[in-house]
């Protein structure tokens, strides 16, 4: 799909990994919409890159279905949904006051797993009545997975069970839209410059960066960006989950 005639939506689109592709994609000349949880900042940050904002709860229906609708009255029907929207919250399974707090375990299966299905369904329902291109395609959904998918660490029980929910549904997406022309993609990042690193001493995040084997230094977000860009234009990616990470893999703590 040509990246002019996309119309996107961007959850987690107020910082982060999401701010980066909803700003690449706007200046790509894509018509995009940000939703994120933090009305205020979502909407500094589409009055910034020139977005239309919706707050949105990506995990609950409602929610989720009012966004879509007045991102729709706005740019139109998305044909390209990009899943950034997502919480790390770590803890051991057994940790010094006893078993993990079973709700902080489903509050990070909610948003980074749910809340990713919940955006896959409710956007899919309205790419499929979508006039297909030249080459029968009707839209595009790129989910954010993550290397804890494949090597979580030590407290990462609930994030490393949640990115591999989202790499597990990758492929049955795939299968089950292709009739519909909807190709489903996910992305694995490593360890990028986001926000969830900025509460970490300079140094700290010198040394994590220097573990990558090449190039040793973190992921920049437009790097992330860019690989979306990609998957949008080239036709033949579907139902895969793409490892972007430096060739680093993660030691057990």
């Amino acid at each position: 799909m040509d990246i002019s005639d996309i119309r996107a939506v961007v959850t987690g689109g107020a910082s982060g990994l999401g701010a980066a592709v909803a700003a690449h994609l706007v200046f790509q000349g894509a018509k995009v919409g940000i939703v994120d949880l933090n009305a205020e900042k979502g909407a500094a940050a589409a009055a910034q890159m020139g977005a239309a904002f919706a707050p949105c709860d990506v995990a609950d229906g409602d929610s989720a279905k009012a966004a879509l609708d007045t991102l729709r009255d706005r740019n139109g029907v998305a044909n390209l949904l990009v899943n950034c929207a997502g919480i790390a919250t770590p803890g051991r399974m057994v940790g010094r006051d006893g078993p993990l707090d079973l709700s902080r375990f489903e509050s990070v299966i909610r948003v980074n797993l749910i809340g990713t299905f919940n955006m896959m369904r409710l956007a899919a329902d309205e790419m499929t009545r979508l006039e297909p291109n030249a080459d029968g395609e009707r839209g595009v959904i790129v989910s954010t997975a993550s290397i804890a998918a494949y090597e979580a660490q030590i407290g990462q029980c609930a994030y490393g069970a949640s990115k591999g929910g989202v790499a597990a549904m990758t492929i049955p997406a795939a299968r089950e839209l292709a009739r519909f022309g909807i190709r489903v993609m996910s992305i694995a990042p490593g360890i990028f410059e986001t926000p969830l690193l900025e509460v970490l001493p300079e140094d700290i995040r010198e040394e994590l960066g220097r573990s990558h084997p090449f190039p040793a230094r973190l992921g920049r977000p437009n790097e992330f960006a860019r690989l979306v860009q990609h998957i949008v234009e080239n036709p033949f990616l579907n139902g895969e989950t793409i490892r972007i990470d430096g060739a680093i893999r993660l030691p057990p703590k």
